[in-house]
């Protein structure tokens, strides 16, 4: 058993952890005085490796009111970096959380690769990498099985790559929820590249939430994706408004820009595989879909897809054909 741990620079040189067997947190949430089991800032060129795990102990934080009623949860990130610069995490594994797993804040340049996460896809609020205010990051060879986004990006984030991950379960690899806190920063720059997504809530999303606060998001690539059973194969989701805590009559002021999808392939769970539903306040903008074959064999007939205030550029196939109808306010 293991408390709270602060590794905090700067540091004169390389620094290098390495973990080895398991180390388990105190199961009990009240113990934690911040937001970090693991906590480590201000270091550059650090290196975590050793095949061990985090384990979070998580259970019974999961099931607490503030959390699922409130949408309200302090509890500790199993290991949360923050201003960290060209630094590299491989072969870690992070187990049953009692919130995100893994948070990036404020970090340049940093590489994450062949990365485990796993916690029950029932357990709340389990993002498998937080990012946030970074700039460079990538999540490479990993595997997410969690209970809430694989991973998910938040503002002031720039040129973040995804590549060869595996999600699921899990609610998808998500930009956002953004627009719900004042004076967000750009999130410009993020690629999401031959990953597998099986059995999520989501696949590829960006979620926003329908407030009057402005924001920025920009330069978005989805390439060479399989979708196995997702309920949301793809989705832009400008009225996200989670436990109902906000006017959805209010649109969204997050401007969407700029957006690539190509190659996505697989199955649907649910009869809508594309849903594309922009804010009217401000129209997603340069939006380009190509060469999409998802297939949906559940009741009601063949996969459909539903767009508003959008107007894509097509290329190569479309199943469905994307756009087909107006999506509807939730």
């Amino acid at each position: 058993m293991l408390g709270e741990v602060k590794l905090g620079g700067p540091c004169k040189a390389p620094v290098e952890l390495s973990l080895q067997g398991t180390v388990k947190a105190p199961a009990d949430p009240k113990v934690f005085k911040s937001d970090g089991w693991i906590t480590i800032n201000h270091v550059s060129q650090l290196t975590v490796s050793g095949g061990g795990t985090f384990d979070g102990q998580g259970k019974l934080s999961w099931n607490l009111d503030q959390c699922k009623k409130k949408f309200n949860c302090s509890f500790p990130a199993n290991v949360r970096f923050s201003s960290v610069d060209n630094s590299t995490v491989s072969h870690i594994r992070s187990l049953n959380s009692k919130t995100f797993h893994i948070t990036v804040l404020g970090c340049n340049n940093f590489i994450f690769q062949n990365i485990y996460v796993i916690a029950p896809g029932t357990s709340f609020n389990t993002d498998g990498i937080h990012m946030a205010q970074s700039y460079n990051v990538s999540v490479l060879d990993s595997t997410i099985m969690t209970g809430d986004d694989c991973i998910s990006v938040g503002d002031g984030t720039r040129n973040v790559t995804v590549k060869r991950v595996n999600c699921g379960p899990g609610h998808g690899i998500s930009i956002g929820s953004l627009g719900r806190t004042q004076n967000e920063q750009p999130i410009v720059g993020f690629t999401v590249k031959n990953c597998t997504f099986t059995g999520t809530l989501n696949g590829v999303r960006i979620k926003t939430w329908p407030t009057p606060k402005t924001g920025v998001v920009t330069d978005i690539h989805y390439e060479d994706l399989i979708l196995n059973d997702v309920s949301n194969p793809i989705i832009i989701d400008q009225e996200y408004c989670p436990l109902n805590l906000c006017d959805r009559s209010t649109p969204s002021r997050i401007k969407i820009s700029n957006v690539w999808i190509k190659n996505v392939t697989g199955t649907s769970a649910t009869q809508v595989a594309v849903k594309i539903s922009c804010s009217k306040a401000s129209p997603c903008e340069n939006v380009e879909i190509g060469d999409i074959n998802l297939t949906y064999s559940g009741p009601g007939g063949h996969a459909t897809s539903e767009c508003a205030n959008v107007q894509p550029k097509f290329t190569g196939k479309q199943n469905p054909p994307v756009c087909a109808a107006r999506a509807v306010s939730s």
